[in-house]
């Protein structure tokens, strides 16, 4: 394993591509919502920052004082409104189980970012692979890999964006993996 390996780990790529571009500042209080095994927080925390995390399921994440993660669901995160200056949403809302709670789960998202603040989400999209997803119900599509997720599209992203007072930061990125499944990127910029 080479050092750049030992340092960012399993780091989501675009994450890091955050991270290049300055938009991750040392003393900025930085929240992973649904943070799993804490892959995309575990760098930031060797490197001193102000990381807290939330996941439904207890989690212990090295480094991590336990005073930092609270195992509660997204949708009712405790931590005050306001809070963050970076949220790191990847690979959590397309679990979902239907439109209010995708959108219970997001506005509790925003609710914590502070005004000025970025989200960073990764999400499962209907983006590059429309014709090979069978819907289920409502936005609960079955994907060609066999799953089933709460897809979400570039139209429902800047519908939300705008009704928000959001500003995108970059434009919407969508990886299609082998026609199997769709990964988006949405970065936002929380008005002032």
């Amino acid at each position: 394993m080479t050092p750049l390996q030992q340092q960012l780990g399993n780091t989501d790529i675009y994450l890091i591509d955050q991270m290049l571009r300055g938009r991750i500042q040392p003393g900025m209080k930085i929240l992973d919502a649904g943070c799993g095994e804490g892959r995309n927080i575990r760098y930031l925390i060797s490197q001193g920052y102000d990381v807290s995390a939330v996941d439904q399921e207890r989690q212990s994440i090295p480094g991590l004082p336990p005073e930092k993660f609270r195992c509660e669901p997204i949708e009712s995160m405790s931590f005050p409104d306001a809070s963050f200056d970076f949220i790191i949403a990847s690979a959590v809302l397309h679990f979902a189980h239907d439109e209010g709670h995708f959108e219970a789960m997001l506005s509790n998202i925003f609710d914590k970012l502070r005004p000025g603040g970025i989200l960073f989400c990764r999400l499962a999209s209907s983006i590059g692979i429309e014709h090979q997803i069978q819907q289920i119900t409502g936005r609960r599509f079955l994907l060609p890999d066999g799953s089933d997720r709460y897809l979400v599209d570039a139209e429902l992203l800047h519908h939300i964006a705008e009704g928000r007072n959001m500003q995108l930061l970059d434009p919407i990125k969508t990886t299609v993996v082998e026609n199997q499944r769709a990964m988006t990127t949405w970065v936002l910029l929380k008005s002032r």
